[in-house]
């Protein structure tokens, strides 16, 4: 990666030597950068993830807003695989519970929509009673956010980090597993199951099949 970066420095340094006319020829093009192995993505076994939505169904039970908040964080990323980013930038306009939808901003701009499961759209009525009451009453609160916290402000991502974190705290031993494994988990149990590869690149915004097909590789019953 090091060297990668290095070289592409090189190569816009003498891109614009040779457009300023310093240098007659650019040589950059020509040197070739080293071939990074692609590693497979860390992610979640069926058993693992029922583990943790049934650690954080049992924490909404309470019927607190924190509770009833990270169920429906837990069921949005594993329902939609959209990105840490994308979900930390949600607004109440951006979903659509009615046409079972979400309208996500991924990276470029570039928006597509997303179907929502019924887990997923059950979690977030529970949590919309919760939020909109404390939104209503906190002064300073902000009526667009999705995801909130105590004082009625949107969450920031290293909150939302913060959140699956803990969820994820001993359902796996390994190190590899984040907030991002659960979009790894989404497009995983996806293609497990026997869905089409060019339909999952369209869920998860990818704007190369290449870039999708790793999952394949995680597929062991594929």
């Amino acid at each position: 990666r090091s060297v990668s970066r290095k070289l592409s420095a090189v190569r816009s340094f003498f891109r614009f030597l040779h457009v300023e006319g310093i240098v007659e020829a650019n040589p950059a093009p020509s040197v070739r950068s080293p071939k990074r192995e692609r590693t497979l993505p860390g992610f979640l076994t069926q058993e693992q993830m029922e583990t943790v939505i049934s650690y954080a169904e049992a924490r909404a039970d309470s019927g607190s807003l924190l509770g009833l908040r990270d169920l429906a964080i837990v069921e949005l990323f594993y329902g939609t695989g959209m990105r840490l980013s994308e979900l930390h930038a949600l607004d109440l306009a951006d979903l659509d519970l009615v046409s079972e939808r979400v309208r996500v901003m991924g990276k470029g701009r570039k928006e597509r929509i997303v179907p929502l499961g019924r887990m997923a759209i059950a979690a977030l009525r529970r949590y919309y009673e919760a939020r909109d009451a404390k939104t209503q009453d906190t002064p300073g609160a902000d009526p667009r956010a999705v995801f909130v916290g105590q004082t009625g402000r949107r969450l920031s991502a290293r909150q939302i980090q913060n959140v699956i974190g803990k969820l994820l705290d001993g359902v796996s031993e390994d190190s590899g597993i984040s907030t991002h494994s659960l979009r790894h988990t989404f497009a995983t149990h996806l293609v497990d199951a026997g869905a089409d590869l060019v339909a999952v690149k369209e869920l998860l915004g990818h704007a190369s099949l290449s870039t999708t097909q790793i999952y394949t590789h995680t597929s062991r019953e594929r």
